[in-house]
């Protein structure tokens, strides 16, 4: 039982099981993660992909997908069967000093991306109501810092996850332009790409906003927060008749999580190739550019939608972006933590949030365009994500953390080789640079 259905069940009559407001509410961790992986800096990089390369990138999503439900649902185990955090289970398996290392590299990360996420929030609202781009992107920073603190999480995310829908206008491409099906299944399932250093780059940054660092984080912490706010439930290695149910959940929610985030960036990368690709529009500078991919679907709305969807999703990835590297601090650090937590009992970690937040606004004050920040924030996340999936794979498989409940084998083996593509992508990157 989830956060959102334990804080709710006493208020609010149960909807039918069968019914989408039932399905909806029964969504847990693994699905949430999938929709705040398709944040801003998403959005930007798929579109990046399809109006540089057309259809031609299309496989890094098709191959992303088991490598992501692998990682995650290996990440979501971690929290499940210890009752902790990935952070505190890095603890067990490696010295402090290297722990703090690795989570002061997602601290750099996350903030950087959080940065990169605000001003695409500010320039897309702009795109729709004029004003300053900047002045935007403090007020939706001061917003989501106050929402963080003040609404539980479980209030905050139930309603960010409806902004979500607006991305699926994203298929409706399919209705609206002509396209060479036998075209897009070759760069589906034909791995294919160029050796510059351009080209290089946007394979890291398809791979860096879709396996991200701070999703094992906060998906790991998230099962910890629903655990503990289930008084029937316990870590698995206290309560293993538990366990056959919780991993079976993890399990579906993963692979449906990881499927809605990964089609939805499917999408996107073809919406952009049969639009801006098509008419010679090779590279993504601004909001106005990407949202034009929308045209041939939305006419007139294109802005106001693509404005939605970017809006929508970077408020549903600021709590997690922030949140994530909070709990993995709280988690090296001994402090008390969690979302649900009112601010007079986690302190330190509600500081840590709001510094993360702080510091990305004010990255936001680059000279790059929001839409390039973006980009070179999954880049940075490509590379960095690297030693942090090392460390979380080697605690996966370590007995005397998981006790008999270690990462199954296709776990070990897809985790391991998403581990190694995401190597291979960074080194090859540098080299072509």
């Amino acid at each position: 039982m989830t956060i959102a259905q334990t804080a709710t069940q006493a208020a609010n009559p149960q909807p039918s099981r069968w019914s989408l407001e039932g399905l909806f509410k029964r969504l847990g961790p693994g699905v949430i993660t999938g929709a705040a992986d398709d944040d801003p800096s998403g959005i930007a990089t798929y579109s990046q992909a399809g109006a540089h390369s057309g259809f031609g990138l299309l496989w890094t999503v098709v191959l992303t997908w088991p490598l992501m439900v692998a990682v995650q649902s290996v990440s979501a185990r971690i929290g499940r069967v210890t009752g902790r955090g990935l952070a505190a289970n890095m603890v067990q398996a490696f010295p402090r000093w290297v722990v703090t290392g690795l989570v002061g590299l997602l601290f750099v990360a996350n903030t950087i991306n959080l940065g990169a996420d605000l001003a695409a929030m500010g320039a897309a609202t702009k795109l729709v109501l004029g004003g300053s781009a900047r002045l935007y992107a403090v007020l939706f920073a001061l917003g989501s810092l106050a929402a963080i603190v003040f609404i539980p999480y479980h209030r905050y995310v139930g309603l960010l996850k409806w902004f979500t829908f607006s991305l699926l206008a994203y298929v409706g491409v399919v209705f609206a332009a002509r396209i060479d099906w036998l075209a897009v299944a070759h760069g589906a399932f034909v791995p294919q790409v160029k050796l510059t250093g351009e080209s290089l780059t946007l394979v890291v940054a398809i791979f860096g906003t879709t396996i991200s660092p701070y999703l094992f984080f906060w998906q790991s912490s998230q099962e910890v927060e629903d655990e503990e706010a289930d008084p029937d439930a316990a870590p698995l290695k206290e309560r293993p008749d538990q366990a056959e149910r919780e991993l079976n959940r993890i399990g579906w929610e993963t692979w449906v999580g990881m499927a809605m985030s990964n089609l939805i960036a499917f999408f996107i990368i073809l919406t952009t190739a049969v639009t801006l690709h098509a008419h010679g529009k090779l590279d993504v500078e601004s909001a106005e550019q990407a949202a034009e991919a929308l045209k041939p679907i939305a006419g007139e709305a294109a802005f106001v939608l693509f404005s939605l969807g970017l809006i929508g999703t970077g408020l549903l990835a600021v709590p997690v972006l922030a949140g994530s590297v909070a709990y993995a601090l709280a988690e090296v650090r001994g402090w008390r933590s969690g979302l649900e937590r009112p601010l007079h009992e986690a302190r330190p970690f509600y500081l840590v949030i709001a510094l993360a937040i702080l510091v990305g606004v004010g990255l936001g004050f680059t000279p790059l365009t929001p839409i390039k920040a973006l980009l070179w924030s999954a880049v940075v996340n490509g590379v960095i994500v690297v030693p942090i999936m090392v460390a979380m794979m080697i605690v996966a498989s370590r007995p005397k953390i998981m006790g008999s409940f270690v990462a199954a084998p296709w776990q070990r083996i897809l985790g391991w080789a998403a581990t190694a593509v995401m190597a291979a992508a960074a080194v090859a990157m540098f080299v072509a640079l």
